[in-house]
């Protein structure tokens, strides 16, 4: 797909251009890259139907070969668009080319890791409690299943959520925003090549306004439904899918302590924090946005944070020398902006960061990295989730007041702990509410492993294997054997 091509819908293997036709624009230029139909309520209820449709009509769902031979091929076609998405993507949502060219690599390993689960996670269990009696379960897959993408991380977010629905045998409706609508055309694309996925089976709509993504919340052929976005949307979609009570995966905000103790070695330490910031522009449900660090050396580690974060190289996604590129859009450096300038009413402002002045830069959304030290533990900057390049700066005197702090409030997605004693990370990891922890690191993911969050970052998980089940319903078979006369 060139720039220059209207980026279209994919509904029942056919390419649709029913809808509005809007712009995507560059936020490191603030330019149009190209223009894309934008799916509405109609073309939501014309997906979830075909999807309906092929669920029920064909043999998909029973057919684990075809399934787990489709995801392979599938994601050789996502391979061999890496480089175009990647591309696209930088320019799209202003994550760096190595930034977009990872998540899409990354998206190819997990596709390959369900086309896997797809035939190896097909048993159930067999037994005879008492005599005579035989059970037996068997995994089924719940049918249609609604895939709700956010703007930064639209390939591999999808992915992580496709990989299993399709490997459990379910038919999928995919509502992709339109901040990323050319990089969501690839992704079609990618789909559509896939000649072993039966028509209907994958299903993707890019939306810029409100109604696909209700429509599949709210629609009785939706059986499951998951999502990924902040946790005030996902309590939304929690009374919003109710009536149906249809299954539902979340994957919410986050609110990652970094948590240093004074053994930390800070030369290996302080690149991590500055990373955890800035990573994909700080626009990351794991973003490293809280430093929590022991008295000990808090002076040491403000003095050197500060510095890192003020020597950031900001500048557009696509310039090999950019280390930090620009928010989504100028309402989001506006939003941020007014977010620090709240908060230094009731914190110590170390590093103001803010929109950046520059001239040469002046058509982008760019904000430059803050760094705020707080005490108080019940104010928006420590309970709120920011999505942008700002951190918090927090001293705690020991492993109980470190403990405290961290699970301090309703998010428990992701946390990492700094510290040479490895007794030490069990204890207070053991204690720590959150469902990705780190030790002497920050950002791993595998396919292999779990990703979910505690309290009210999330229900369910995604990748390893436990995320196919997210996808499955478990029918119990119970057989009386009769007694020979």
């Amino acid at each position: 797909m060139s720039e220059n091509t209207l980026a279209r819908n994919l509904i029942g293997g056919e390419w649709s251009e029913s809808g509005s036709v809007q712009e995507s624009v560059n936020p490191s230029t603030g330019e149009a890259v190209g223009t894309y139909v934008s799916a509405g309520r109609a073309e939501a209820e014309a997906a979830i139907a075909t999807a309906r449709t092929a669920f029920d009509t064909t043999g998909w769902s029973r057919d684990p070969a075809l399934r787990s031979r489709a995801l392979f091929e599938l994601a050789d076609r996502i391979a061999e668009r890496i480089p175009a998405l990647s591309r696209t993507l930088t320019r799209e949502n202003g994550k760096r080319l190595d930034e977009t060219a990872w998540e899409a690599a990354i998206s190819v390993d997990w596709l390959r890791y369900s086309a896997a689960s797809a035939l190896t996670q097909v048993a159930g269990r067999a037994a005879e409690p008492t005599p005579g009696q035989y059970f037996y379960s068997s995994p089924e897959a719940m049918g249609v299943a609604g895939i709700i993408s956010p703007w930064n991380s639209p390939i591999c977010l999808t992915v992580r959520a496709l990989g299993p629905a399709i490997g459990a045998g379910c038919t999928t409706v995919v509502k992709l925003p339109g901040q990323t609508a050319l990089t969501n055309s690839l992704l079609a694309e990618a789909v559509a090549a896939t000649e072993s996925l039966p028509p209907g089976v994958v299903n993707i709509l890019t939306e810029a306004g409100n109604e696909v993504a209700p429509a599949l919340v709210e629609s009785a052929d939706v059986d499951v439904l998951s999502y990924t976005g902040s946790t005030h949307v996902g309590r939304l979609i929690a009374a919003a899918a109710a009536p149906t009570l249809k299954r539902l995966n979340l994957e919410l905000g986050g609110k990652t302590p970094l948590i240093v103790f004074e053994d930390a070695d800070l030369d290996a330490v302080v690149p991590q924090l500055v990373m955890a910031s800035i990573l994909m522009n700080g626009q990351f449900c794991c973003t490293g946005s809280r430093v929590l660090v022991q008295r000990g050396i808090a002076d040491e580690l403000r003095t050197r944070l500060a510095a890192a974060l003020e020597a950031v190289r900001v500048g557009p996604a696509e310039d090999p020398s950019t280390q930090l590129g620009p928010l989504i859009d100028r309402a989001a450096v506006a939003r941020v902006d007014s977010i620090v300038e709240e908060a230094s009413s009731y914190a110590e402002v170390i590093v103001r960061g803010g929109p950046v002045t520059d001239p040469a830069l002046a058509g982008g959304a760019f904000f430059r990295p803050a760094l705020l030290e707080v005490d108080r533990l019940d104010v928006p900057l420590v309970q709120q989730e920011v999505f942008g390049p700002v951190q918090t700066f927090e001293i705690f005197e020991d492993e109980a007041d470190a403990i405290q702090r961290a699970n301090a409030t309703d998010f428990g997605l992701a946390a990492a702990l700094y510290t040479h004693d490895d007794f030490r990370a069990r204890r207070v990891g053991r204690e720590l509410r959150f469902g990705g922890m780190w030790v002497n690191t920050w950002g791993s993911m595998s396919e292999h492993f779990e990703q979910g969050g505690f309290k009210q970052s999330g229900i369910g998980v995604l990748c390893g294997p436990s995320a196919i089940g997210e996808f499955q319903n478990i029918k119990t078979y119970a057989t009386a054997v009769p007694r020979q006369h």
